[in-house]
């Protein structure tokens, strides 16, 4: 069953997606990033380029001829998947391939609209029995 982890007070999404993706590349882990559209696609691509500051992080678009061979995939519309890995949401819905993959990832912002579908979506997966686990990131914001 998939394992379901929300990351909550974050400041900013794009920015923890690349933070997660390096930690999961390092374990030797895969991740598809489901955006909301184009243009968080594209940001997305532009900072994994860049993801560490000296370096970057190998990324590609889910229907790229590298895909199935690439750590990390993005895409807003992905129609194959190269792996079942971790999925890493962005949107505000609940995908509805998330169940394939063995982790899902989701990431709150303060925003009161992004917090109101995340509960949602908390609710949806706890009450289908899923193994949620919660990490609060208001602490790291203040240290």
């Amino acid at each position: 069953m998939t394992q379901v982890d929300f990351y909550t007070h974050v400041d900013n999404k794009t920015k923890l997606a690349c933070i997660l993706s390096a930690k999961a590349l390092e374990r030797g882990r895969r991740v598809m990033i489901f955006t909301p559209d184009t243009a968080t696609t594209k940001l997305l691509d532009h900072m994994l380029w860049t993801t560490p500051a000296i370096g970057f992080l190998p990324h590609c678009h889910s229907r790229d001829a590298l895909a199935e061979v690439t750590p990390i995939i993005i895409d807003h519309a992905p129609e194959t998947f190269s792996h079942d890995d971790i999925l890493l949401n962005l949107t505000v819905e609940r995908p509805a391939f998330f169940s394939r993959f063995q982790r899902l990832i989701e990431i709150v912002t303060l925003d009161e609209n992004d917090r109101q579908a995340a509960r949602e979506r908390f609710r949806f997966y706890r009450d289908r029995g899923y193994e949620i686990q919660s990490h609060d990131l208001s602490q790291a914001r203040q240290t």
